[in-house]
């Protein structure tokens, strides 16, 4: 199941947000989102569990909490929606 984190303090690891959700069952993956252009930590991460008992449990238990001074969100992340590629803006026709 994969699970989306938000409101992470900027400082938070990948290791540190694998080890948080660790202590509900095995994690397959944990990734903080940075930006493109500038490699700094954009707040929010996912976590990936193997069991789907396990991750609604961290779920539960961790939506809310404090963590490096801030109150994360946690649920289930939603599928990514296809979307278009930025293009710029649209011109009219030339005629």
């Amino acid at each position: 199941m994969n699970i989306y984190v938000g409101n992470l303090s900027y400082d938070m690891t990948e290791k540190q947000l694998e080890e948080l959700f660790a202590e509900f069952g095995e994690v397959t993956s944990a990734r903080i989102i940075t930006d493109r252009d500038t490699g700094r930590p954009k707040g929010f991460g996912f976590v990936e569990m193997a069991d789907k008992a396990a991750a609604e449990s961290a779920i539960s238990a961790l939506d809310g909490r404090e963590v490096g001074g801030r109150d994360i969100r946690v649920n289930e992340a939603r599928p990514r929606e296809d979307r278009p590629r930025n293009a710029g803006p649209r011109r009219p026709p030339r005629y």
